[in-house]
Order: C-alpha cells, then sequence, then structure tokens
C-alpha cells in the first residue's frame, strides 16, 4: 500500500538556473539529473534537503510533456497497489511501469481531476 510521499514537484522555467538556485543557494543535495527523454528535452533533476526524505523534482513541461502529477506517493508494491485502487473504482491513467528515468511509475487521477503520481523505488535507493 501507500507509504510516503516520495517527491513534489515545482514546475521551472530553466532547470541548470533552479538547480543551482537549490543545490549551490539552498544547500539541497543533488540526487539525480537524467535526461526524460530526446537529448534536447526535459531532464529529471531531483534534489532534496539534507536528512530529508521527501525529495523535489525541478520540472519543467514543454508542450510535448503531459502534465505532471504536483505530488508522487510511495508504494511498496506498485502493480498491486494499482489494482487495488481500481478495484476501489479509481482511475489508473497510467499503469504500472519502468520510466525512462529508471523507477517505477504510475499515475492516478483524483475524485477532482489532479494527477496523483505513484512510483515504487528499488530497495537500493
Amino acid at each position: 500500500m501507500i507509504t510516503a510521499v516520495a517527491f513534489t514537484t515545482v514546475n521551472v522555467a530553466d532547470q541548470q538556473r533552479a538547480k543551482e538556485f537549490y543545490t549551490d543557494t539552498l544547500g539541497f543535495e543533488l540526487l539525480r539529473d537524467v535526461p526524460m527523454g530526446p537529448p534536447d528535452g526535459p531532464r529529471w533533476i531531483e534534489v532534496v534537503p539534507p536528512g530529508a526524505r521527501t525529495r523535489l523534482i525541478l520540472f519543467h513541461a514543454p508542450d510535448q510533456i503531459g502534465p505532471m502529477a504536483q505530488f508522487v506517493l510511495s508504494t511498496d508494491d506498485l502493480v498491486e497497489t494499482c489494482k487495488e485502487l481500481e478495484r476501489r473504482g479509481v482511475e489508473v491513467l497510467e499503469q504500472p511501469a519502468v520510466a525512462e528515468w529508471g523507477g517505477w511509475w504510475a499515475s492516478i487521477q483524483d475524485s477532482e481531476g489532479n494527477v496523483v503520481g505513484l512510483g515504487q523505488e528499488d530497495d537500493d535507493e
């Protein structure tokens, strides 16, 4: 089932500038900076305040990318969690799959039409 808020996103106009602000100015730790598709496309930039569990994603959403969940919930078994949520009548927008940036990903829609992300991390992360 759901175990924690894994991360939240902040939409940024310039990912490099935002990364420098959060790491150099605010002192966040850079966990990941990887492409999310084509080389000139957005990157998955993940930062965390020292000692924190919930991460912040510095996300740039150009027109070709769909809506990004404003927060993502961690699960201990993403496939089974999605099946259980569907049994409860929750609409699963994206079925569980390994994302381009690594890690398992799915998304659901809440009662108000908001996209909520679901993720499952590897045990070694």
